[in-house]
């Protein structure tokens, strides 16, 4: 059986008096793709940013490769480093070119070699089809471009698990294929991806396993197959019904 790289245990994230998970169980296997879909505000995000830590969950574990990232003498550095985010506002660094946004937490956070670091960003571009790009500023590019210099720069990092947080949900339609497109190849590779998103057909075709949010819960998981031609939930039901036209 293929090893758990993630496991969410009893996840619950309170903000004030407003609950926005309860009792999140859900494991992610080494090379798995999960897409995790729902409506807005069911919870979906605010699950990726407690994975990542960027929020603090307020009851519940996480465990990477067995080991609680919420003990006080975790690594956080090194788990963040393994565990690397995919943002909706891609967060690029403004005052570097394309290829420096790529080279630069290589050789800061890891510790690579400049040349090495420079030979790796150029391979991760060129599969991204940013490598014409490589001395632009972010601010000359489109959306759909920032993105997949995004993609690669969390690539270059050589992380375990990839966490996208919809990350198509700012770009015009025309830029959606070529981000998705990229997402798509990354996955081939064996990649460990956890992906937040509303592109249906993507979770469909790309997805081992899909989970479907609803109101802070995850109200039915299981493979594209089950969960888009067999759902079993009426949530989930109506959910799709909506989003794909299902008679």
């Amino acid at each position: 059986m293929t090893e758990s790289i993630i496991e969410v245990q009893n996840l619950k994230k309170v903000f004030g008096d407003h609950v926005v998970l309860t009792d999140i169980n859900f494991d992610v296997a080494q090379g798995e793709v999960v897409s995790i879909i729902g409506r807005s505000g069911s919870g979906k995000s605010t699950l990726l940013r407690n994975i990542n830590l960027l929020e603090e969950p307020t009851a519940g574990d996480i465990k990477f490769h067995g080991a609680s990232i919420l003990e006080k003498n975790f690594d956080l550095a090194h788990y963040r480093a393994k565990v690397g985010m995919v943002f909706q506002s891609f967060n690029l660094f403004n005052n570097l070119t394309v290829l420096q946004n790529v080279v630069t937490p290589q050789v800061t956070v890891l510790n690579r070699d400049a040349a090495a670091a420079k030979d790796h960003a150029l391979e991760l571009l060129h599969q991204v089809g940013m490598d014409p790009f490589v001395n632009a500023k972010p601010d000359q590019l489109s959306g759909g471009q920032k993105q997949r210099v995004a993609i690669a720069r969390a690539v270059a990092m050589d992380p375990e698990v990839l966490l996208f947080d919809e990350p198509t949900s700012a770009l015009d339609p025309e830029m959606v294929d070529d981000v998705l497109n990229a997402m798509k190849a990354l996955a081939t590779t064996g990649l460990t991806m956890i992906v937040v998103t509303h592109e249906m057909e993507f979770a469909r075709d790309v997805s081992d396993r899909v989970v479907f949010m609803d109101q802070g819960v995850i109200a039915e998981s299981g493979t594209p197959e089950q969960l888009f031609d067999h759902p079993q939930e009426a949530r989930t039901q109506e959910f799709l019904k909506r989003y794909l036209n299902r008679a």
